[in-house]
C-alpha cells in the first residue's frame, strides 16, 4: 500500500503545512509504510495517478486543504483519504456556517456578527475580530479599544470571506481532541501573547500547556461532552480538534472545530495524545486506518 502524504498547499498556512506532512511522513516510513510525498499544486491528479497512490494523509491546513475541495478531488478519484469528508470540511473551515450549526445544536457560542466591508459594528470593544474562512489565527486581533478596530477589519478583509467580529470572552482556551467516536482528552493552553495567535502557536517557548487543564472533573466531563458534540454536528470524522472558552461559570464556549489539526512539535493534538498513551506513530497509524476503515459526510 502507497500512502501520499499531501501538504503544502497555497494556503496562508502552507509553512505549517509542510513541518506537519514531514512529521506524518517520517512517522509513516518508521512504522514501514511505503510513502510518497506530495506537495500540492495543479498537478496534484496527475501525480495521485502517476504514482499509483492508495490512501491520502492530508496534512494541508486551510484553504483548498481543509475546506472540502481537496476531500472532494479525492472522493472523485476514488482514492479514500484522511479526516473528514467533504462536506463536514466545508462547513467546520466556514466559522459562521459552523456557528450557526453549533447554536442550532444547543451548544454555546460568543455572541457575534458579520461584516463584508468596513462598517460600524453593533457589538462594543472588547473584541474578537477574524477572518470568517483562514485558521492558525491567520488575520485574527483582539480588539480592546475603539480606534484599533478599523485597521483589524481591514486587516482581516485581506482574506477570503466575511470578517467575523465575536465578544470577547474571559476565560481559560482548552483544547479537546477527539478520535473517531471518542475524546483523546485536552489541553489548557497559556500563551505569553494577548491571545493564542499565530505566533503563539507555532514558536517553541511562546506558549504553556497544562496537561490535563485545570478545571474542576465536571467542568472537564462538560468540556470534553461538548466538544465531541460539536464533532458529531458538523459529522467529522477521523481526528479533530475542538477549541473552547471555559469562563468562570463553568460552561464552555465553543469556537471552532479543526478538521485537520496540526502535527508539527508544537501542535495540540500529538501532546493530547501522548498524554493519552498514543506515541506519535500510533497516532498516526489510527488516523490511517480510521480512513480505510470510516464513511465521511
Amino acid at each position: 500500500m502507497l500512502v501520499g502524504v499531501l501538504m503544502g498547499g497555497t494556503s496562508a498556512e502552507r509553512a505549517v503545512s509542510l513541518k506537519s506532512g514531514e512529521a506524518v511522513s517520517r512517522a509513516l516510513h518508521g512504522l514501514g509504510y511505503r510513502v510518497k510525498d506530495i506537495d500540492v499544486d495543479g498537478r496534484v491528479c496527475e501525480t495521485l495517478l502517476g504514482e499509483k497512490v492508495d490512501v491520502a494523509f492530508l496534512a494541508l491546513h486551510g484553504g483548498a486543504g481543509e475546506d472540502g475541495s481537496m476531500q472532494g478531488l479525492l472522493q472523485v478519484m476514488g482514492i479514500p483519504y484522511t479526516g473528514s469528508g467533504v462536506m463536514a470540511s466545508a462547513i467546520a473551515m466556514d466559522k459562521l456556517v459552523s456557528k450557526q450549526l453549533f447554536a442550532f445544536h444547543g451548544l454555546r457560542v460568543p455572541r457575534y456578527e458579520v461584516l463584508t466591508e468596513e462598517g460600524v459594528p453593533a457589538l462594543d470593544v472588547p473584541l474578537v475580530v477574524k477572518p470568517a474562512r483562514e485558521g492558525s489565527s491567520v488575520g485574527v486581533s483582539v480588539v480592546t479599544a475603539k480606534e484599533e478596530l478599523l485597521p483589524a477589519v481591514k486587516q482581516a478583509l485581506a482574506y477570503a470571506g466575511p470578517v467575523l467580529l465575536e465578544e470577547y470572552i474571559r476565560g481559560k482556551e482548552v483544547h479537546i481532541a477527539v478520535l473517531g467516536k471518542e475524546v483523546l482528552g485536552g489541553v489548557e493552553v497559556r500563551p505569553k501573547t494577548a491571545f493564542y495567535s499565530f505566533e503563539a502557536k507555532y514558536t517553541p517557548g511562546m506558549t504553556e500547556y497544562v496537561l490535563p487543564p485545570e478545571l474542576a472533573p465536571e467542568t472537564y466531563s462538560l468540556a470534553a461532552e461538548t466538544a465531541l458534540r460539536a464533532h458529531r454536528a458538523l459529522g467529522c470524522a477521523g481526528a479533530t480538534r475542538v477549541d473552547l472558552l471555559v469562563p468562570e461559570d463553568g460552561l464552555p464556549y465553543v469556537l471552532e472545530v479543526n478538521t485537520i489539526p496540526g502535527m508539527t512539535e508544537t501542535s495540540l493534538l500529538p501532546k493530547i495524545a501522548l498524554r493519552a498513551g498514543l506515541e506519535f506513530p500510533a497516532l498516526i497509524e489510527r488516523i490511517l486506518m480510521d480512513a480505510l476503515g470510516g464513511k465521511k459526510s
